[in-house]
């Protein structure tokens, strides 16, 4: 091996994106592309006077994580707002929302972040942020951002009242005489979040700068933006994207899917696809190497804690019976199947919501016609959530080149789950949810997200939900351990499966020629007790061998070996 590298890092272990390198301790690195992996003795010539070098300690280095789906300008927003996603608790949730509302005088309060399980059959009620917020307009988006809280002020604002009919999409929830209780479920949040005030081109700017710093903090490099376009209030952040990759401050490599806009007929769909390739090429124009708009987001359906998933079959009722309800497709079977094969025929790769076992099958329906017209041109579809998936679909998934896209923190027994989701389901469905485990064995290509600011971005606490299948740092019973993950498929999926997917493919591995994308360990997690994998964290990340995140001790530049 011959050239001075720019960066070395040694005396560590080296998980390539595919498996951990079986005798590699060190990792060059040289105009931001992996120069070499080797032992420490084999890089040691690589080491020159302007050599940064970083001692690994015993250390895990490996490719930089990439987000298969997530929000970081709403993310970054949010911890800029009325941020609740790190409270529990009702009485928590409401001492946050009062001690912002004192500490920023104006009229709309905004944000969100609360969780579901917070609040009796997870619908917050108004009183509750009328007995602190009486004059001013409230309205705070749930954490996993299909319900919203407002106020009575918000509701009086928007004249929704007991005759507000509940849009096709969405639900009021209400009282037995028809008042709404202050939980607005799906497309009836739009009835209030049309008089926020509108988020300026620097707000976005200051909600990406903070969603980036967050996610590289937590070893995230690159990431798929799963919804760009303007949607429930949030302004197309396609702009504030190109802005900061002119300026030099996006860092990250980040896919952009187009929003597929609601409302939309099968005669229209045409039109539609045509905006959305104008759009790709007016991205492509700007000749940025960090954005591109390559995806298009469908979100078919809901989720199930609020009856809006799309469903086989009818969620049960309190009693255990059929409640008669199977949830919402928010794209009819038509539109749907016109929709997926001329969005595969212009080259965009379509992202799929599917939280119900219906999504799931209508979605790979769509798929499959996809893949039969002559016209395809093969995209890399994949569908997002799984929550529920039938086990005749299963298999589908390979046989049709369909992606997985994971967001595997869900996958366990929690609060949430226990006190909305199980009762709703019932014992069969319930053996259903997020069957990554049988996905791989029947051939299926898996990736990674996070949804945040659904839930944490933190890579390492989903890998531990995905090789444990329970709570990160709780003591309890796996759930459908069968469906468990290794450890090297959990972080294969979270670097070159998530990566593949967003058209990186020279990132996620650590191989000469790669870029140098990489993420430093707290520890080696490969030498830890499974059950001990939420207590890793991320000490350094690096962009194209530059550094993004440095949380350790001040890096060591002692020369390699010595």
């Amino acid at each position: 091996m011959s050239g001075t590298a720019d960066l070395v890092l040694h005396s560590g272990r080296v998980f390539t994106g595919s498996g951990l390198h079986p005798s590699a301790t060190a990792v060059a690195v040289s105009d931001g592309r992996v120069a070499a992996v080797g032992t420490d003795a084999e890089v040691r010539d690589r080491v020159g006077p302007g050599t940064r070098t970083v001692d690994l300690a015993g250390r895990l280095v490996l490719p930089g994580f990439t987000d298969a789906h997530v929000h970081p300008v709403m993310g970054g927003l949010e911890r800029l707002g009325c941020d609740l996603s790190e409270v529990h608790g009702a009485g928590a949730a409401l001492d946050r929302v009062a001690a912002y509302a004192a500490a920023h005088p104006g009229e709309w309060i905004s944000g969100g972040g609360w969780s579901m399980a917070d609040f009796p059959g997870g619908t917050p009620r108004r009183e509750d942020l009328d007995r602190i917020v009486p004059d001013r307009p409230v309205l705070l988006l749930n954490r996993d951002h299909h319900g919203a809280w407002a106020n009575s002020r918000a509701l009086e604002l928007a004249g929704v009242d007991a005759r507000t009919p509940d849009p096709a999409d969405g639900r009021i929830e209400r009282d037995p005489d028809g008042t709404p209780t202050g939980t607005l479920h799906e497309g009836a949040m739009d009835l209030v979040s049309r008089l926020l005030p509108r988020v300026t081109a620097d707000d976005l700017a200051a909600g990406l700068a903070e969603g980036q710093r967050y996610l590289h903090s937590v070893g995230v490099t690159g990431w798929q933006d799963a919804i760009v376009g303007s949607y429930a209030g949030h302004s197309d952040t396609t702009p504030v994207y190109l802005r900061a990759a002119a300026d030099g401050a996006l860092s990250a490599r980040v896919v952009g899917a187009l929003w597929w806009p609601r409302g939309r007929t099968v005669e229209e769909v045409d039109d539609v696809v045509a905006g959305f390739v104008a759009h790709r090429e007016r991205v492509a124009a700007a000749g940025s190497d960090r954005f591109a708009t390559t995806s298009v987001k469908i979100m078919l359906d809901g989720v199930a804690e609020n009856r809006t998933a799309s469903m086989l079959s009818p969620y049960l009722d309190g009693c255990g019976c059929s409640s008669g309800e199977t949830g919402l497709s928010y794209l009819d079977r038509d539109l749907l199947l016109a929709a997926v094969p001329a969005l595969d025929a212009a080259g965009f790769d379509v992202h799929v919501h599917v939280i119900g076992d219906r999504a799931v099958r209508d979605a790979l329906d769509a798929v499959a016609l996809a893949r039969r017209s002559p016209a395809s041109r093969g995209g890399r579809h994949h569908l997002a959530h799984l929550q529920v998936v039938h086990p005749d679909d299963v298999p589908r998934f390979a046989a049709l080149d369909v992606t997985a896209n994971a967001q595997a923190l869900w996958a366990c027994e929690e609060e949430q789950m226990t006190a909305l989701t199980t009762p709703l389901l019932g014992p069969e469905r319930n053996s259903w949810q997020y069957p990554f485990g049988e996905l791989l064995r029947t051939g299926a290509r898996l990736v990674m997200g996070s949804d945040w600011p659904v839930s944490t971005p933190d890579p390492w606490q989903a890998v531990h939900v995905a090789v444990n299948r329970t709570p990160p740092g709780v003591d309890a019973t796996a759930f459908f351990p069968e469906q468990a993950l290794t450890l090297t498929e959990a972080l294969h999926a979270y670097t070159a499966g998530s990566a593949w997917i967003n058209r990186h493919d020279e990132a996620g591995t650590l191989a000469p020629g790669a870029v140098a994308d990489l993420a430093v360990a707290s520890v080696d997690p490969f030498a830890l007790d499974a059950r001990d994998l939420h207590e890793v964290r991320t000490d350094l990340t690096f962009v194209a061998g530059a550094p993004v995140h440095d949380a350790s001790e001040p890096a060591d530049l002692t020369a390699v070996g010595r």
